[in-house]
């Protein structure tokens, strides 16, 4: 959980400064290297170090995954492509419980899992950068050259007047972290998603830990929560193009912890009830975590969108690093976890009614963007709009042109 912390911490702002496609390359192959290494440590202090470079990798390429994909995918069909990338985390869990019951050798398990892992090097040759990156970088004739691609391997016609609308950028805006608190709707969208994150792990992960806590075999276990989440990512696609991203995100927070609430009350004897509601939770809270991917790519302009994400993974990360600690306290009473788990996810998801909904609109670019989409009299006074254009930010011109670069 640390190195995933790390990960998301250095990988966010990398992602951002050397693009998508470079970052996720590395992301790869210290993945595979590290976790083939992990296999022939002889000290379990090296085993614990590999680990941890192994998860700071992993973080970065769930998130560089993440961002690649919502900035090639139009809003017609960006929600479906984040979450079937998504649903192979479910379906990587199913795989591993069979490899771990088949496999019993630990060393010969990690080789076995890593195999796939390699065979990922072919990305240095069909990976594309994100064209949004690169308009935002000023790199138009490479924009150009990628978008000319996509719409030959797409079979759509496209006529030199819409690509010669693509053009760079005015001064190559950029972004940091300090953005995402400067910027006054960024500072509230940045605050209450970094509560859904770490809230998101947090009762993620609390029913991961007590996977042997349910009365089945461990690798039976291990294989519902699997299949649960299978469903849940797939019906959250549903819900965000029914009910949209906000309220889709504020149900289902809210519901796995209504889950953990009601558990408090069940007697012990009946342990099939409580297998039967925390599958429930274990079902909401991988649908709350998938719509988050998807709802905190479309808040975050596209020059701060990696280091946002990273940024709120970092306390989703927290959450997971504190999870076993706030299980220990049932020690001094057996419902003190529960209370914490059910009551935190459900605050979370109430403060997502403070947030935009997004669904069907275009990917924002530069924070701009973000004035023009603001409600009535909610837009920066004069002195604020001359700080913004001191950061480089494009006029409105630009930033209509850039919204093109999407099929």
């Amino acid at each position: 959980m640390a190195g995933l912390l790390v990960g998301a911490l250095v990988f966010g702002p990398v992602c951002d400064w050397i693009g998508r496609r470079p970052s996720l390359l590395m992301q790869v192959l210290l993945s595979g290297i590290t976790s083939m290494a992990t296999a022939f440590v002889s000290s379990f202090e090296l085993y614990l170090a590999l680990r941890f470079v192994l998860a700071t990798a992993n973080a970065g390429f769930l998130l560089s995954t993440n961002v690649l994909i919502s900035e090639w995918v139009g809003p017609s069909w960006r929600t479906q492509a984040v979450v079937l990338a998504q649903s192979n985390v479910a379906l990587g869990q199913m795989v591993l419980a069979g490899l771990a019951y088949g496999v019993r050798n630990w060393r010969l398990l990690q080789i076995t899992g890593t195999a796939p892992v390699l065979l990922l090097f072919f990305y240095f040759w069909v990976l594309p950068e994100s064209p949004r990156w690169l308009l935002s970088q000023g790199r138009t004739e490479e924009a150009k050259q990628l978008v000319q691609k996509a719409a030959l391997v797409n079979g759509r016609p496209l006529s030199p007047e819409l690509l010669n609308q693509l053009v760079p950028e005015k001064t190559g805006p950029s972004g940091n972290a300090l953005d995402l608190f400067r910027h006054p709707h960024l500072r509230k969208v940045t605050l209450i998603l970094i509560a859904v994150w770490f809230v998101d792990s947090l009762v993620y992960y609390s029913l991961s830990f007590q996977v042997g806590d349910f009365g089945l075999d461990i690798y039976v276990t291990q294989l519902i929560f699997g299949a649960v989440e299978m469903p849940g990512r797939f019906l959250s696609v549903l819900m965000m193009e029914k009910l949209g991203r906000k309220w889709s995100q504020l149900c289902t927070l809210t519901l796995a912890g209504i889950m953990y609430i009601i558990i408090i009350f069940i007697p012990g004897d009946l342990p099939t009830v409580v297998t039967v509601l925390a599958v429930v939770g274990k079902f909401a809270s991988a649908a709350a975590f998938t719509i988050s991917y998807v709802y905190t790519a479309e808040l975050f302009p596209t020059i701060i969108r990696q280091t946002g994400m990273g940024l709120v993974s970092i306390f989703s990360r927290v959450g997971g690093i504190i999870t076993p600690l706030v299980m220990l306290l049932e020690q001094y009473h057996q419902a003190i976890p529960m209370v914490i788990f059910g009551s935190l996810p459900i605050g979370a998801g109430l403060l997502c009614a403070l947030l935009p909904e997004t669904r069907g609109q275009t990917l924002k670019d530069t924070l701009q963007d973000l004035e023009q989409g603001l409600p009535a009299g909610s837009h920066k006074t004069a002195p604020q709009r001359q700080d913004m254009e001191a950061l480089g930010r494009t006029s409105s011109v630009r930033v209509a042109v850039v919204k093109s670069s999407y099929f």
